[in-house]
């Protein structure tokens, strides 16, 4: 038992108080996450909408995460990463109640677009501002700490909307509102003085180390926009979660809304209790291609051992599976991302990987709704399955030529050191 606290103690520690207070606000923001796991669900079940016009909808939202990631990207390297989270944590808290009120077709996908438009400007600002106050060598589990307040969030937020949809699917509008807004008054609180607290010599040396070109702009970046590609398959994949995951509950194991989103809390749930411990342990121990690869080869598993057994039990083995998997892949995806960029063009770094997994909200719903529609859910999870091995093995490819890249380029910039010192 001793052990087992002080690992968690270890893995914890050292992560400064900025960092803290930050997985504070998207653990408030989260908690209140209810709309979106059950956003399928409600257009089929409530609003009696098809599967087709449903996996629209969803689409919408994704076009406006797309929207929205770029948007926030261009914001943060421009007005700041503190201006752009407030006001996408109290507009995108506002525009629930407004969404709560639009039952229409095209005022829906309207509506659904300019929510996520406004709440998706928040994950660049985020992930800027997480690099901002994190120590250079605690950089991935700053990140970690953030996703698993995050998770933890989720874990509670399906599973109390679960219970709320059961009395009425308002009260999922209402209380994903509340805590948006919420969130964005405990940010501004906290936040509105505060400055980051790294180094400035260590986040330099960090700089030096990390970015090929300085001020290198990711839509030239012709390696990382392959790694963005590669993260969009896996998100395709990966976001199964929210779109066709709750309606194949629904309609082949007769769950309710209550269990839907227990079920689906335990993924918060089981990455909230392991995420800081594997990556603590993993550190650098392992190669990143083989953790991220490995992590991607897992998600695919969690769906094909859908169809290898018709028996409940299997809906919690494949979301153990697609917990760990997000585990391994996510926060090692979001640290190359970081590290591949500097200071001046972090904002549109992030942004751009943000837009991987916004396009992949895009994709998902049309995707996996139409493949169900013509074929059936079986197909959908060997397509899923087949879709995690290709994107499995670009990364493990990719994410080797970005680290023989860092490699060269420090050895590059030893080299210069030494020249000038011996000069």
């Amino acid at each position: 038992m001793k052990r087992i606290i002080l690992l968690y103690r270890n893995a914890f520690g050292g992560l400064s108080r900025p960092a803290w207070m930050m997985s504070l606000v998207m653990f408030i923001n989260r908690s209140g996450a209810m709309v979106t796991p059950f956003l399928g669900v409600y257009l089929i079940g409530e609003l009696d909408y098809s599967l087709q016009e449903a996996g629209a909808i969803l689409s919408f939202y994704g076009l406006g995460s797309v929207c929205g990631s770029f948007l926030g990207g261009w914001l943060t390297d421009r007005i700041g990463h503190f201006k752009v989270q407030f006001v996408s944590l109290t507009l995108g808290g506002s525009l629930y109640f407004i969404l709560l009120h639009l039952h229409q077709f095209e005022y829906l996908a309207a509506g659904v677009f300019i929510l996520s438009l406004v709440n998706d400007c928040l994950r660049p600002a985020n992930s800027a501002s997480i690099a901002h106050y994190a120590k250079p060598e605690n950089m991935t589990r700053a990140f970690s700490l953030n996703r698993m307040a995050i998770n933890l969030g989720f874990s509670i937020g399906p599973a109390l909307g679960g219970l709320l949809a059961a009395l009425s699917y308002r009260w999922l509008f209402i209380a994903d509102g509340i805590t948006c807004m919420v969130a964005g008054l405990f940010f501004y609180l906290y936040f509105r003085q505060k400055k980051g607290n790294q180094p400035l010599q260590a986040q330099q040396e960090t700089i030096v180390e990390a970015a090929p070109v300085t001020n290198k702009s990711p839509y030239t970046d012709l390696l990382f926009l392959l790694f963005v590609l590669l993260c969009c398959t896996f998100a395709t994949v990966f976001f199964q979660l929210i779109s066709t995951l709750p309606i194949y509950y629904k309609q082949v194991y007769k769950l309710s809304e209550g269990n839907i989103g227990m079920l689906m809390g335990m993924n918060g749930l089981m990455v909230f209790m392991l995420e800081m411990i594997l990556v603590y342990l993993l550190g650098e121990r392992f190669p990143r291609k083989m953790v991220v690869a490995g992590g991607v080869l897992l998600l695919g598993l969690s769906f094909i051992s859908l169809n290898l057994m018709a028996h409940v039990s299997i809906l919690f083995v494949a979301m153990l599976l697609l917990s760990i998997a997000e585990i391994l892949a996510m926060p090692y995806m979001t640290t190359i991302t970081v590290e591949r960029s500097n200071a001046s063009n972090r904002g549109a770094y992030m942004g751009l990987y943000t837009i991987s997994y916004s396009a992949a909200h895009v994709v998902a719903p049309l995707l996996g709704t139409s493949i169900i529609s013509a074929f059936g859910f079986g197909t959908l999870w060997w397509s899923m399955g087949g879709m995690a091995v290709i994107a499995a093995i670009g990364l493990y490819l990719v994410v080797q030529a970005i680290e023989k890249q860092k490699a060269n380029n420090r050895n590059l910039t030893i080299a210069s050191s030494k020249e000038l010192l011996a000069g």
